[in-house]
């Protein structure tokens, strides 16, 4: 497999049509990949090699557009976007293809809707792994209130935020409806509770860069978990960790233990 973009598919859900892209050994165990805010399924997993990296291991490997991103529809009403509804696309591709079970992996917002995803459907989740989010899936991960004021900006000359910077220039460089984002981001960080982590019981990779400063300490969200482990990613910020090997590494390891349990 190679690093150019795959084949999308669509369905309906909720009203809203999903693209995806169904990869790999049709046959191979399924693995769910689930994109982080402002990015999509080309940018955060065929375009940084998880794509050939899972395909080339034997799994089939599925990824959606999460609605207002990608080749989704991309609706501008911010109650849309709470990570149960985009949980709820992820499950209902899931049904779309027949797949009764799958790993699950999410980066930074699609860690979040992995995590919903696990806590109303346990019996779609054989594994999680979560890239890019720690503790902040509990405890927040600041104010994202000028990342919006960013997204809806007249230029990028005029944001003075450096985090609302960094968001409108990846929107820009991955040419995203921004104010699709800009919904998005108002009602995609609804928080979890310890007891909520505490209910998800299945094997959980928790993967940071140790120069993320979003994220959160992957060690005390792993803690909350009864099987949950940590994994620093070194010297990777919050926008590098997701391609970067030793992440790759970790979770085909952590796939293929999972599998022989």
């Amino acid at each position: 497999m190679d690093l150019n973009p795959p084949p999308f598919s669509r369905f309906s859900h909720e009203g809203l049509e999903i693209a995806y892209f169904d990869e790999g050994d049709p046959s191979g165990a399924a693995v769910l990949l689930i994109h982080g805010f402002a990015s999509s399924a080309n940018v955060n997993w065929v375009f940084p090699g998880w794509l050939k990296t899972l395909g080339d291991a034997g799994y089939r490997v599925i990824a959606l557009d999460n609605r207002g991103h990608g080749k989704s529809s991309k609706p501008y009403d911010p109650e849309l976007y709470h990570p149960q509804q985009m949980a709820g696309d992820a499950v209902a591709l899931l049904g779309h293809l027949g797949i009764a079970e799958a790993h699950v992996t999410g980066y930074s917002m699609g860690a979040r809707i992995s995590a919903f995803l696990a806590l109303a459907h346990p019996h779609r989740v054989r594994s999680l792994v979560f890239g890019g989010l720690g503790i902040g899936m509990v405890t927040g991960v600041g104010d994202w209130d000028p990342i919006a004021d960013a997204l809806v900006a007249p230029s990028l000359e005029v944001v003075t935020h450096a985090r609302g910077r960094m968001f409108r220039a990846f929107a820009d460089q991955t040419k995203s409806d921004r104010q699709a984002l800009a919904a998005c981001i108002s009602t995609s960080r609804d928080l979890l509770t310890p007891e909520d982590m505490a209910r998800i019981d299945v094997p959980t990779l928790i993967g940071v860069g140790t120069n993320d400063d979003i994220a959160g300490s992957p060690e005390e969200l792993a803690a909350l978990m009864p099987h949950a482990r940590a994994l620093d990613i070194p010297g990777r910020d919050h926008m590098l960790a997701v391609g970067d090997r030793v992440f790759k590494k970790a979770v085909l390891e952590f796939l293929e233990e999972v599998g022989r349990g």
